[in-house]
This record gives C-alpha cells, structure tokens and sequence, in this order.
C-alpha cells in the first residue's frame, strides 16, 4: 500500500478543560475568590464536579486526611472494601457494567501495591477506572518511609498514565485529567498518587483546572479513503468475517455494529471481550471464536478471505499459531489505539478511529458501493450454516453421575434472561459461561479476559451492582477463584449489595487440571482443593456463606438447580451463595490446543481426543 493509499488521519485536537463535563464547569462557576480547600477536599469537590458518585476504598495512614473530609459529605458514596484488590475490580466491575469511569481509594504503600492487580486487569481490558492512592509525606519520600512504595514506578507499564502530586493547588488538575485520559481514547486505568502533606495543606479551589497534555491526542474519525477501501473489499468478498472485540463495547457501538452486520449480511464472531456486543439469538452471529470457540466461529476466520477486525487486537487465544491464522484473509483492522494496528497481524487496510464513527461511516460507503458492486455471499453461508448444523454446541453428562457445570449455567441464565449481569471468575467456569448463557445487550458479560486474574469475579459483580441496582448481578465462580476474594461478602452484606454467587465446585482447579488431563498424562499436580464431592470439604462454602450474612444453599442433583435458582432470585435482602457440587472431570469443549493452528480445533462431545504436545 502506497503513503497515498494510507494516509494518516488527523488527531483531534488535544484535550482540555472544555473537555470537562459542561455541568460541572457551571456548578463550580460563581462570583466571588475561589474557595480554599485542603487537598482532601479538593479531591471530594472534583470527583462531585466530575459527576463520580461511588467510590470503593480502604484507609490508611498516608489517606487519613481525604477519609476525615469524606465523612462530611453525602454526594459520594465510599463503599468500604476488606481488601484493596476488591476495590480495583469492584470499580472495574462498576466501570464495565455502566460505561462510568470507576474509582478506587488506597493508601500508600502495601495498599497501593494490593491494587496493581486490579490496574494491570483493566490496562489488559481497557476498563476505565481511576485509582487514587495515598502516598507519605513529599519529605519523606525517597527515604524508604514506613509504608512508602514507588507506586508511580510500580504501575508505570500497566496505566495510561500516572500522576505524582505533592503540592494541593494541582490536586484539580490532576484528578480531573486522569478522569479524562481514563475516558477517552482506549479506555484504561490511570492513577493519581498524592502525598500526605498535600492532602493537609490548604489551596484556593479553581474549576475548571487547565489541563495541559501533551502528546495525548486520541484519535476518533478514521480517514475516508480508509474507510471506502474497506466497504469496497467487503463488497468483492466471498467469505468475509466481522471479528469483534471488546472494543465495540467500550465504544458504545453496538447498535451501529447491529446496523452495518445487517446491512451487509456478514457472519459476526464476538470474542471472549465482546460477548454481548452482538445479539446470540441473531442469525447473522456464528459464536464466539478462539481456544474455546465454537467451531463455526473459530473456521469462519480460519478460513475467511477477509477478516474485519472491530476493536479487536489478535490475542493468542483467538488467533492460535500466529504464522498459520487465516493464511488466505485480506485484514482490514479498525482500532482507536494505533499501537494495535499490525501489532500482531499486519493489516492491509489500517483504520485508526473511534468504532462508532467507523461502523456508522462504513455502513455510508458500503451503501455506495453498492450502487456499481453486488456482493455475493451464497455460497459461503451454505457452508458456515452446515457447520452450524454439524457442530452445534453440547456437552456431555459426567460419568461420575454428579451435576454437569454447563447445564447449571445455562439454568442460571435461562432463568435470568438477558437483562442480568454476569461476571465470571478465571478458569472453566468462564469459558463455559461465556457459551452457555445467551448474551443479547452490552455491558452484560464482564470477565478477566487479557490478564485472566483469579478473584475478579465477587467484588466486579459487587462494583456492578452498585453502578446497576435495578438489575440482577450474578458471580459465576469457581470454587478456587471464589477463595481468593470471598471477602467481599462482607462488603455486600454490611453495605447492601445483593449480588448472587454461584459456585462452580469442582473441587480443583479446573483449567490446569483439564491441561494437565489432556497433556500431562493425568497427573493432577496440586490442583485438588478438597471443596467439593468426596472430599473434606473445606471450606464449607454454605457455611461461610452463612457467617458472612448471606444466605447460602447447597445443590448436589440437577433436580435441585431451577429451584436454587429461583430462590436466589427471589432473594434480594442479602447475598446469596450457592454452591453448586458439580463433576470435576467436566471439560471444555471445543478446544484447540496452544501453538496449533485453528484448523485443528477439537470438537469433542463424547470422547477427548489424543494430542502429542502440549
């Protein structure tokens, strides 16, 4: 492609105060000297002016300041966590569920380090949050202070961008621009670390504060002729694939994206990110693609002439072996974020731009181009139909006689309907809540996709609920995810946060121990857990359900689920627990294994196929 053909797009320009939420500019808007204000309050004033009304934190000694002054105010309501990581997920799961910026609090420190998992989670998804972290006095610091940590250098590689404040007359400033770069762009986590003496000190209140970023200059409407040679080859295809990622979400794109699919008649796959941007029930949509596809999706890009990719970034789990993924695709790659284009997969047609104006751009010029090109693509759903039919979706009842995981999920769902939310753990109980339960709206399926951090689900489905208090917020889990954060039920208990968790016991880790089934010989090395049937069960999950004040019920038989279930639903005074025992020897089907191609993907109903190497 010549620089004739690829031109650059032209940035916006760069952000400023205008960029600000207009509302907020005018309430702080009067007559008279600005306020004085302590840092602290400076903090509380512009997260109000920013329109935040939940926080999720936990206090210490370099934030003691902004926690006296947040008990002065009702406009921000603080959600005390028992654990920092809770609060990173929980306002990534608040984040996710509402397109709201998300926020949490910590203190310096190993508060601040008890939230990088959380950060590196969103950086991987491209969840908005804030994180503002307590640091100790600017006298202090380089001094190896009690409780001093260099979050600032610790998250450098995992935000947008972080900010240092040591003085409270640029607490504004900087509050106010992380909540933009957070925002706007590629979404993702940034975080503001701000000294104890800052947040003592007092400063007049200025709103809005100038922001000055330099450099940041997202990109959001692609260039024309980009945008026409893309409708043109989609017209002159034969087997085209739209591959959506979760970037359609973030980009509130899913009815333009809806609009141009049928528009076009193109076959959709949504990957693990994007489930849900999509309706499941469409006709148009063949499943999710990659490790654990549908086969139907996984052949469709395998075997695609053109893929194009929305918000999508050819992660290893989607694409298998690289060098062999969809050897015969013509790559029109569509992203905000220009480091993605041709990162992994080099793109024929590079679009750089914001997936709404794409989508609604391209739904222009395709409908021009039709005008002179038919497009053709008979012959390629005969096919993708036939493979629909050959290779639906199923599973196999245990053997052992225990309860099988995907019919529990797919009750949970059924029974739920598509106006829940629904937030997995990592392992199989993720990969089978992302087949079994039909995703028909956005912001509905939240998960660690990129980072695949164990303990996401409980405080993200706590975060979601509080952003979506109308709406039932269910925790898939497994029973050694549910392990690592289970505190949160006291969160959700003492601030009213009824969420429902369904436990996924298997009494392992179920995605090693299927891994080590399928490519170690069966030798289970460290993945029993000893929570589920036949074992000491320890935890008894019902139990620490019950003295975390949530109700807790066990199902042991498929005759038990619906009416666990229901009762959950009907709950609504507190959190329920329910631990589902379920079979361990259970797997996830389809599969393709690591470092193949895609066109080996295994679709095993009855049987585990036999493969050579890991």
């Amino acid at each position: 492609m010549t620089a004739e053909q690829n031109p650059v797009p032209s940035p916006t320009p760069s952000p400023t105060s205008a960029a600000l939420p207009s509302a907020a500019a005018t309430a702080a808007a009067g007559s008279g000297e600005p306020e004085l204000l302590t840092g602290s309050g400076a903090i509380i004033r512009t997260l109000e002016l920013l329109g935040v009304t939940d926080v999720f934190g936990l206090p210490g000694g370099a934030v003691i300041p902004l926690y006296d002054e947040l008990m002065t105010q009702d406009a921000i309501r603080h959600i005390l966590v028992r654990h920092e990581q809770g609060a990173g997920h929980a306002a990534e799961g608040y984040a996710s569920a509402s397109n709201r910026v998300g926020v949490a609090i910590a203190t310096s420190g190993p508060g601040a380090t008890n939230l990088v998992t959380a950060i590196a989670d969103a950086y991987m998804d491209s969840v908005p949050i804030l994180c503002i972290t307590g640091q100790v006095f600017s006298t202090l610091m380089g001094t190896d202070a009690f409780q001093e940590a260099d979050i600032v250098g610790i998250t450098m590689p995992i935000t947008k961008h972080s900010f240092l404040v040591k003085r409270p007359e640029d607490v504004p400033g900087a509050i106010a621009s992380a909540y933009l770069i957070a925002s706007t762009g590629r979404p993702g986590p940034v975080l503001v670390d701000i000294t104890k003496d800052a947040q003592q000190k007092t400063a007049p209140f200025i709103w809005p504060p100038k922001i000055d970023l330099p450099g940041y200059r997202p990109i959001t409407k692609a260039h024309g002729k980009q945008v026409q040679a893309a409708a043109q080859l989609l017209a002159d295809a034969k087997k085209p694939v739209l591959y959506v990622g979760g970037g359609v979400i973030r980009a509130r794109a899913s009815a333009e994206l809806l609009a141009f699919a049928e528009l076009t008649g193109t076959p959709v796959v949504t990957t693990l990110m994007a489930r849900g941007a999509f309706p499941d029930s469409h006709d148009l949509h063949l499943g999710m693609p990659g490790m654990h596809g549908t086969v139907p999706a996984v052949l469709a890009l395998q075997e695609a002439d053109l893929i194009i990719a929305l918000g999508a970034r050819f992660d290893d789990r989607v694409t298998g072996k690289v060098s062999e993924f969809a050897p015969n695709a013509t790559i029109v790659h569509v992203d905000v974020d220009p480091a993605e284009i041709s990162k992994i997969r080099t793109a024929d047609v590079p679009i750089v731009g914001d997936a709404k104006d794409v989508l609604a751009d391209l739904a222009v010029s395709f409908s021009a181009v039709l005008k002179t090109t038919t497009p053709d693509f008979t012959e390629w759903w005969t096919y993708l139909d036939g493979l629909r039919k050959e290779y639906p979706l199923g599973y196999s009842e245990p053997a052992d006689g225990l309860l099988a995981p995907q019919y529990v999920i797919k009750r949970i769902g059924e029974l739920t309907g598509p106006e829940g939310i629904y937030a997995a753990g990592v392992g199989q109980h993720q990969m089978w809540a992302a087949q079994y339960i039909k995703y028909e709206r956005p912001n509905s399926w939240l998960n660690s996709g990129g980072a695949g951090t164990m303990g996401y689900s409980v405080p993200a489905a706590m975060g979601a609920k509080v952003a979506e208090p109308d709406r039932v917020v269910w925790s898939i889990d497994g029973d050694g995810c549910f392990q690592m954060t289970n505190q949160e039920l006291a969160t959700c208990t003492i601030n009213n946060i009824p969420i429902k968790v369904a436990i996924i016991n298997n009494s392992s880790l179920g995605m090693v121990r299927q891994w080590q089934t399928l490519f170690y010989d069966g030798r289970h090395s460290f993945t029993d857990l000893n929570t589920g049937h036949g074992s000491a069960m320890v935890p008894d999950f019902v139990k620490l359900a019950e003295a975390y004040g949530a109700l807790g019920i066990r199902v042991t038989s498929a005759d038990q689920v619906d009416d666990a279930i229901k009762l959950a639903l009907a709950t609504n005074d507190r959190p329920v627990v329910i631990d589902f025992v379920v079979s361990r020897d259970a797997m996830v089907w389809p599969m393709v294994p690591q470092g193949v191609s895609n066109s080996y993907v295994q679709y095993a109903k009855d049987h585990a196929p036999t493969w050579g190497e890991e």
